[in-house]
């Protein structure tokens, strides 16, 4: 393959959002609460005290958004349901108003000729079922396939990708470990339940799918290659560690039936032995993989850094993001090839890539010049094509994100945007990355060494 030879005819290139983070309007037309709208909602919670009450407003102007997709070219969309638009208490009765919402949304992107990818769970839990425990009750499971039930039921027939869960590592550490997300729990013994439920839950999504859908379902998860800071026996044991807790923990029971060697250790005492049976029951086949890949971390070994006792270490004269993450393209082509030699060689999408930066005021042109997340792109979407050549079997490429958003308890305050948004006007605008992503579609990545 040479450096201009395009991506394959069939490579989806899209862009991601999260219902919580663009949507607004979250109690609109009899949707119920979710664990964001309480947490956001909670003093001290979010920075300046910010919810999504109204984020980008795109639960009125959905249409808007998707002819802006179009304009770019964007082949696939990945969005996310808000489970309490479609069930206000997180069981029973659908609520219709919510399934229209979705139905209209998923049938104009049809229209304009955008592949949907639809995903189940991102983040933001019923706060009715919160009340009954949560990712904490057993029952979490029954739940959520009852959901998966609703939502196939009502878009099953027009969508042909479809997402468990999103990162839920990030679900399981940030919302019941360090606190930092919804619903803002910090109990070392929640944490494992917490994760072992998860996968249990997209296990009987799955379940339920294949009784009467044929497409395509799996899960979607956010890798970190770890490298040593230091050339010691203890640093490379933390890289181990940190590699067991961040990339092993949700996909080795999925592929194998059984949690990494060595998981148990790092949780000690707050450690519940999973029934076999559920074990068994997690291994429901999937059809892809999506990884969702930012950075990489370089770690030494650090005894307060609870479960995996790995610390990240600065690196010297790397390039970061506003969200200090080192911006580091070589480890995206790490991860697909990393799920392709421990795995086989499953489908992946990379269903999250994308740079948090300070971008300036608009031109006279109304465009945002934002050379640095052009920069950003034009190297991961290299990463990605490095990792086919290496035989990864790469479907597609969303970057996140198509608007700038909510960045959950961050607020405003980080921009992953390729459109900007005005949050007071909510006019968007493109930015210079989305042009530059309108051409590298169009030229099926040869753009790449224009930029």
């Amino acid at each position: 393959m040479t450096d201009f030879e395009p991506f394959p005819a069939g490579f989806l290139w899209g862009a991601a959002t999260s219902a919580y983070q663009i949507e607004g309007s979250p109690l609109a037309d009899g949707a119920g609460p979710s664990i964001w709208h309480r947490f956001s909602h909670t003093p001290g919670r979010t920075l300046g005290g910010v919810a999504a009450d109204v984020a980008c407003d795109h639960y009125h102007r959905w249409a808007e958004d998707v002819d802006l997709m179009r304009d770019l070219g964007l082949g696939s969309y990945r969005l996310s349901l808000s489970w309490s638009r479609l069930l206000p208490e997180g069981r029973g009765r659908p609520n219709p108003r919510g399934i229209d919402f979705y139905s209209r949304l998923i049938d104009r992107l049809l229209e304009r000729g955008i592949v949907p990818m639809v995903t189940l769970y991102h983040w933001d839990l019923p706060a009715a079922l919160d009340d009954r425990g949560g990712w904490l009750n057993p029952d979490s499971r029954s739940w959520f396939a009852d959901y998966a039930q609703v939502a196939f039921e009502a878009l099953g027939d027009r969508v042909p990708w479809w997402v468990t869960l999103n990162e839920p590592w990030v679900i399981a550490h940030d919302g019941y470990w360090t606190g930092v997300n919804a619903p803002g729990h910090r109990n070392a013994f929640e944490l494992p339940r917490v994760s072992h439920h998860l996968l249990c839950a997209h296990a009987a999504a799955v379940q339920v799918y294949r009784s009467a859908w044929h497409e395509h379902i799996g899960i979607v998860v956010n890798l970190e290659p770890k490298d040593s800071a230091r050339d010691s026996a203890a640093d490379r044991a933390a890289v181990e560690r940190a590699d067991i807790y961040w990339n092993q923990q949700y996909l080795d029971p999925v592929f194998f039936g059984r949690y990494p060697d060595g998981l148990a250790e790092l949780f000690g005492d707050a450690w519940p032995e999973p029934p076999a049976e559920d074990l068994a029951f997690i291994r429901q086949p999937v059809d892809f993989v999506g990884v969702n890949y930012y950075t990489r971390k370089v770690v030494r070994e650090d005894d307060a850094a609870w479960p995996d006792r790995a610390g990240p270490v600065p690196v010297a004269n790397a390039r970061y993001t506003d969200t200090n993450w080192e911006v580091f393209p070589a480890g995206l082509t790490r991860a697909l090839c990393w799920v392709k030699e421990r795995y086989g060689n499953v489908p992946l999408f990379v269903t999250e890539n994308g740079a948090a930066l300070t971008d300036p005021p608009p031109g006279s042109d109304g465009v945002i010049d934002d050379p640095m997340r052009v920069e950003y792109l034009r190297e991961h979407v290299g990463a990605v094509r490095e990792a086919m050549r290496q035989g990864a079997d790469v479907r597609g490429y969303y970057v996140w994100s198509l608007l700038d958003n909510l960045e959950w308890s961050n607020g405003f305050s980080k921009r992953f945007g390729i459109v900007g948004v005005d949050f007071a006007t909510q006019v968007r605008r493109p930015k210079a990355s989305a042009l530059y992503y309108r051409d590298l579609i169009r030229s099926r990545g040869a753009q790449m060494a224009k930029a």
